[in-house]
């Protein structure tokens, strides 16, 4: 899948190499804000033919620049413009949910020339599931068009009763523009001679007020500064491996843009193009992963979630109490509830990963009066996992579909296909997932530790016997004697899913196993079954339902890595974490910009090369924390404002020298520090410390 996507808060643009929007692409190209394509089509031509792409690159993420050029004009033996004369550059950026796109046009021709240029627009207000072709739905209508001075707008009545307009403005005097969306421009240009368009596109939605319109150059100035404040807030990292040091750059990039903010505080959305909404389970994850990075982020996530958490029973959204969301949309079809998603209910892992935040967020910061914020808020989320979460009373959390236009699977693996016995039949639910109840002890472990501090020795004695419980039970129901593994699932019968797969890898990061059976399940992660050489599968190669290039059943998921990497370093397992990591990096060098997407083919090294999965969102929120993991990983870091302590395991991979982070924030203070290889020892050198915390080194 080619494109060029930027974002920025809620808007984003997604086009194809040369940055036309052609009608009824398969790829639904567009403009989208609030689940609505604003522009169906943004053609640009000259002379009424399409351009020759010469360079196209959005590295900036919030910014693209586009190259091209004229093919070779003639007309009846009549030259009309000679091939490759006119440079044109088409620069665009979105700044508070408003388009900017500048055209400049030079003349490289050793003559006068004069030209048309050309670009065809139109506007279809399409809900994105439509646009996909997910769902099927009752719409409003276009309502016409308006031509005024140097502007153009379309407009439309929803059937959830609200207007949606598109405005299209201008810098110059065109020569000519139609309703139906065809506006020219003359240019007659001498030689080395350059002039520019500039194009603003506003999509507005209900009576809410059309957002500023800046010079194009204000607009840049004042979106690259919030990109400077983004930087200032970053832990710093320098090291001398320079294939790391371009992934963790492209990643922290690759988060700022997929930040929004819904009122209470930037998060992560998942991933675009199609997913830049709020999810819960990504916009955790990766909130998790940026821990090291930004804790603010962690703040945000949180009390988005906080907001949108379930309150009643709703089964057409798999909405419960207490019940963290899997995803909200915001476009005519969820206004009208022709769909569910307002918000959409069906995950059975958002509310512990929800309480696992927390708790990690609370030992980064010591922020224990978010604690109290919330507190009603994570009641609700423990007694959904003991009432709604457990719904036989087995101790194990799991999901079962109730919406008609729902989700069947609700791990993070909501494939179809993703939960397979052996023997290649689907599991039915209700499905308890092992990485779910790796989670939920998680959580209530950690809980148990900050309602002590808070003097709820009571209730944290109740937590910790019911992780404790949750643990026996798992590991007498989900282990699996023959392979010395553990299952995916158990299903509806209680019967073992024993497909080996990578989930039982995530309850390394709960610390719920014991030594045995924790250095068993790196064993199979490890195993040529599982690690490809660029990462671990997501499934077993030779499984029944393998398939390298699936979705969930054989492919590697950065993420998916990322956090067994955060339980290898936990665990103190330096080799196996090195190893991952290298695979990861290698693997990222053969995608465009350096950028991890959000999943790659299952195939190993033989292959010669990693193999993309033909749809992977890039940017992918997940995705782009996964670098940044590395870094807590090689460190080996672990905070614990609880009892005042950073826990600290460094290695360095072999092709690296140093590591540097510099202002690191933890507790009300912040870390700096360089790790250096030193006559074949890792040696750290303390540069600050304003934390609050000691530091404990722990050799392993």
């Amino acid at each position: 899948m080619e494109y060029r996507v930027i974002k920025e808060n809620e808007l984003f643009l997604l086009t194809d190499q040369k940055g036309n929007i052609p009608e009824n692409h398969p790829y639904g190209l567009g403009l989208y804000i609030k689940d609505t394509r604003f522009l169906s089509k943004w053609d640009l031509r000259i002379n009424g033919e399409e351009p020759v792409l010469l360079s196209s690159d959005a590295a900036e993420n919030y910014a693209a620049t586009i190259l091209l050029t004229n093919p070779h004009m003639e007309k009846g033996g009549e030259l009309i413009l000679w091939r490759e004369s006119i440079e044109i550059e088409r620069k665009r950026f979105i700044y508070e949910n408003v388009l900017y796109e500048v055209v400049k046009l030079k003349n490289y021709y050793p003559k006068p020339v004069t030209f048309d240029l050309n670009i065809q627009v139109d506007v279809d207000f399409a809900d994105m599931f439509l646009v996909r072709g997910f769902q099927t739905g009752k719409v409003g209508t276009r309502t016409g068009q308006t031509v005024g001075e140097r502007s153009l707008m379309f407009h439309y009545e929803g059937e959830d009763e609200l207007t949606r307009t598109t405005k299209i403005s201008w810098d110059r005097q065109e020569k000519a523009a139609f309703e139906h969306g065809d506006i020219a421009f003359r240019f007659s240009l001498q030689p080395a001679a350059e002039e520019t368009v500039t194009f603003i596109v506003q999509p507005q939605i209900g009576q809410e007020a059309a957002n500023e319109v800046l010079h194009p150059d204000e607009a840049l100035r004042r979106l690259k500064w919030s990109y400077q404040q983004w930087q200032e807030k970053i832990t710093e990292i320098e090291t001398d491996y320079e294939p790391l040091q371009r992934l963790v750059h492209r990643g922290i990039n690759d988060v700022r843009v997929l930040l929004t903010d819904l009122g209470y505080g930037p998060f992560p959305v998942a991933g675009l193009p199609w997913f830049g909404v709020p999810f819960g389970r990504d916009s955790l994850i990766a909130a998790l992963q940026l821990l090291a990075f930004n804790p603010e982020i962690a703040k945000g996530t949180l009390l988005t979630m906080a907001r949108y958490q379930g309150t009643k029973l709703d089964p057409w959204r798999d909405e419960q109490p207490g019940k963290i969301m899997h995803e909200i949309r915001f476009g005519e079809l969820a206004n009208t509830h022709q769909i569910p998603f307002t918000p959409y209910y069906g995950t059975i892992d958002a509310t512990p990963l929800f309480l696992v935040l927390l708790t990690e967020y609370v030992k980064w910061t010591g922020d224990l009066a978010i604690v109290d914020q919330l507190k009603e808020n994570v009641d609700a989320a423990l007694a959904w996992i003991d009432q709604y979460g457990d719904r036989d009373g087995d101790l194990f959390v799991e999901y079962h579909q109730e919406s008609s236009k729902g989700i069947a699977n609700q791990g993070w693996k909501d494939s179809g296909d993703s939960i397979v016995h052996r023997n290649g039949e689907y599991a039915k639910s209700p499905i308890a997932l092992a990485e779910v109840q790796g989670y939920v002890y998680q959580a209530k472990k950690g809980l148990a530790d900050i309602f002590e501090k808070l003097n709820e020795g009571e209730r944290a004695e109740k937590l910790r016997q019911q992780a404790k419980a949750l643990k026996d039970q798992f590991d007498e129901q989900f282990w699996m004697e023959d392979v010395e593994f553990y299952a995916i699932a158990l299903d509806e019968q209680k019967r073992q899913v024993g497909t080996i797969t990578s989930n039982p890898g995530h309850v390394l990061f709960a610390d719920m196993l014991n030594q045995d059976r924790a250095d068993a399940v790196v064993r199979m992660l490890l195993s040529p079954k599982m690690f490809s050489g660029y990462g671990i599968r997501t499934m077993g190669k030779g499984e029944t339902g393998y398939n390298p290039m699936s979705y969930h059943d054989g492919s590697i998921w950065p993420h998916d890595n990322s956090i067994i990497l955060l339980g290898l370093s936990k665990l103190g397992r330096r080799d196996a974490a090195t190893l991952i990591m290298s695979g990861l990096i290698e693997a990222a060098e053969h995608f465009e910009y350096d950028r991890l997407p959000e999943l790659f083919c299952g195939y190993d090294k033989s292959f010669g090369k990693p193999v993309k999965y033909p749809v992977a969102c890039s940017p992918q929120a997940w995705a782009a924390g996964t670098p940044l993991v590395f870094i807590q990983a090689l460190l080996g870091l672990f905070p614990n404002s609880l009892t005042k302590e950073i826990r600290l395991s460094p290695t360095l991979l072999d092709s690296m020298n140093f590591l540097k982070i510099s202002n690191m924030a933890i507790g009300d203070g912040q870390l700096s520090l360089t790790v250096v290889r030193e006559q074949g020892k890792m040696n750290v050198h303390v540069h600050e410390n304003t934390t609050g915390y000691d530091l404990v080194f722990v050799s392993t």
